[in-house]
């Protein structure tokens, strides 16, 4: 009996969660999951695909999203199934250290280390990296403006000296217009594949298989930690972040024991002149001294 033939209810699938105004990294992965389900079930039979997620081999994050992806067809076709329920137990992220971050960017050609270090110091999803637009960057003020995914709020992040020297290096090679993806025809898929193919590479390199436990998503994992553990701002975090729900974000609470080598500028005031001079140019109010000494703070 020939398999059945799928591809018009997938694309009508994926076309209704368009006209919903769906991320398209949420279509590309439905689409993904239709295609794998339906090679080896007929999409119209509940119960078979049903039966055949529940024989695979994989985890239970895998078959829930097999899971999501297949209640999609079903409430667009109006079929009925009882949907199975794969239980994932949360599990808190593994931050990597600074070190090993710069060996990665260090191990990276130019415009996979200039995506490893903007990840690095924004925290910015993946996909939003792959979004930017040269007009969304202010190379002078380090600051970068994203278009937040996931229906976040907007937010402004600001680049470390270094990552714009890449930025600017980079930039001077390709003549990109103000409108047009700094990263060309990169996906996130498609950075994704080169950052663990450049972590695979270092971690047989240097002989240190740790390194290949490091995901694309712990730098934004860590910039959120040590965020966190800088300000004790939970709500900064959420907006820096561009986190829909304050839920996603109390994780990083737990997450606060993290290396953090950048270095401050120290400052002291003896009066409220001098205190108001250091708090215009961005220093940060830490203690009294005994001496009554006020004493300032400024990341370099």
């Amino acid at each position: 009996m020939p398999p059945v033939k799928h591809e018009q209810q997938i694309f009508h699938v994926c076309w209704e969660l368009k006209k919903k105004g769906k991320a398209e990294a949420t279509i590309k992965s439905v689409n993904k999951s239709l295609k794998y389900l339906g090679k080896h079930a007929d999409l119209n039979k509940p119960e078979a695909v049903k039966g055949f997620i529940a024989q695979l081999d994989k985890k239970n994050g895998y078959k829930r999203n097999l899971t999501f992806a297949y209640d999609v067809f079903v409430k667009v076709y109006k079929l009925s199934w009882d949907k199975p329920s794969y239980y994932v137990a949360s599990k808190l992220p593994k931050i990597p250290t600074a070190k090993k971050i710069e060996m990665l960017i260090a191990n990276a050609s130019s415009k996979l280390a200039l995506a490893i270090s903007i990840s690095r110091d924004t925290g910015m999803r993946p996909i939003e990296i792959m979004n930017l637009t040269l007009k969304d960057l202010d190379l002078e003020k380090r600051f970068v403006y994203p278009a937040t995914a996931k229906h976040g709020s907007p937010r402004r992040l600001k680049l470390k000296q270094s990552t714009i020297a890449l930025l600017k290096a980079y930039l001077s090679n390709y003549d990109i217009g103000l409108n047009e993806q700094v990263f060309g025809i990169w996906n996130s898929t498609k950075y994704g594949d080169y950052f663990r193919d450049n972590r695979n590479r270092l971690a047989k390199k240097l002989n240190d298989p740790s390194l290949k436990t490091i995901r694309l998503y712990d730098l934004r994992h860590r910039y959120a930690t040590v965020l966190y553990s800088r300000t004790r701002d939970i709500l900064l975090v959420k907006q820096q972040m561009g986190h829909k729900k304050i839920e996603t974000t109390l994780m990083y609470t737990q997450l606060v024991d993290v290396d953090d080598n950048d270095a401050f500028t120290c400052k002291t005031a003896s009066n409220d002149k001098e205190a108001t001079q250091l708090i215009e140019n961005g220093f940060e109010y830490v203690a009294t001294t005994p001496q009554d000494f006020m004493l300032f703070k400024k990341r370099k």
